[in-house]
């Protein structure tokens, strides 16, 4: 069993960066890839990005692909997505997931665990 905690959301103009945290608890944090989703009001949950177990390998949506950065501390349990550049349509809950596969997958039906989320906004 694993436990995800977000933290780090909040309000920021565009151009603006932020940076959350999910904390897993658990002795099995660092054989999990972990993938971080988002939300939108009206829309379903999409990827965002994600990192495999030893943090060697990352991917990202297209429409994040150079302004965000996933990153983990499997000696602290944690993963981090770097958020930069951020506008207006970045807007959304962010979810951390835990994933069963040894695989990158963009796939929300891969990923076990969940946290509950954490608002982002972006004002223009």
């Amino acid at each position: 069993q694993v436990q995800l905690v977000e933290s780090g959301g909040g309000l920021v103009q565009a151009g603006g960066s932020l940076r959350l945290s999910c904390p897993a608890s658990g002795r099995t944090f660092s054989t999990k890839a972990m993938g971080w989703f988002r939300q939108a009001p009206g829309k379903e949950r999409e990827f965002v990005a994600a990192i495999s177990r030893s943090g060697g390998s990352t991917i990202y949506a297209d429409s994040v692909k150079g302004r965000f950065t996933i990153s983990r501390d499997n000696a602290k349990n944690t993963v981090y997505l770097q958020m930069n550049s951020l506008n207006t349509e970045d807007t959304a809950v962010y979810f951390c997931a835990a994933s069963g596969l040894v695989v990158l997958t963009t796939s929300p039906l891969a990923y076990a665990y969940w946290g509950q989320g954490t608002q982002v906004t972006v004002s223009s």
